[in-house]
């Protein structure tokens, strides 16, 4: 048997991986990995997938959703397995989420700074919660602060 045909179970996916078999199976019903079945039902994974969820964690590290993460395995041919050419091509194309990000993060450091001089965290006055009382313009009730454009 090559070592292109040799299957992996899902616990020895998880192991070589880092990742528990449940985000496995997640990956699975969101369709970024596939997985073929064993005459008992089992599911039994390529060695190529190992390549696949170490580029989809990454996505998620770098900040992608698994909408993002998606999209760019759509970009593939055949649905193959992301090579360096590919990271290379679809990394670039992450910059710019990194460097907003980034500009968020210092942001907020500035502001979090003066909060803890000031400490009133008032939700009418405070510049972490509520910059100029724009939330008012929302209505009454609780907001959430965002750290990022793509934040919930």
């Amino acid at each position: 048997m090559k070592s292109s045909a040799v299957l992996l179970t899902i616990g020895q996916l998880a192991r070589r991986a880092g990742v528990a078999t449940s985000a496995l199976r997640f990956y699975e019903a969101e369709g970024l990995i596939a997985a073929t079945r064993s005459a008992g039902g089992h599911r039994q994974y390529p060695r190529h997938v190992l390549r696949r969820v170490a580029f989809i964690r990454a996505a998620q590290v770098v900040g992608l959703t698994l909408p993002q993460i998606r999209a760019a395995l759509a970009t593939l041919p055949d649905g193959r397995t992301p090579n360096k050419a590919d990271w290379t091509r679809l990394s670039a194309q992450w910059t710019p989420l990194l460097d907003e990000r980034i500009a968020a993060l210092q942001q907020l450091r500035e502001r979090l700074t003066g909060c803890i001089g000031c400490g009133c965290l008032s939700l009418k006055a405070c510049a972490l919660y509520n910059p100029a009382d724009v939330k008012r313009e929302e209505g009454p009730g609780p907001r959430l602060l965002k750290l990022h454009p793509n934040s919930p």
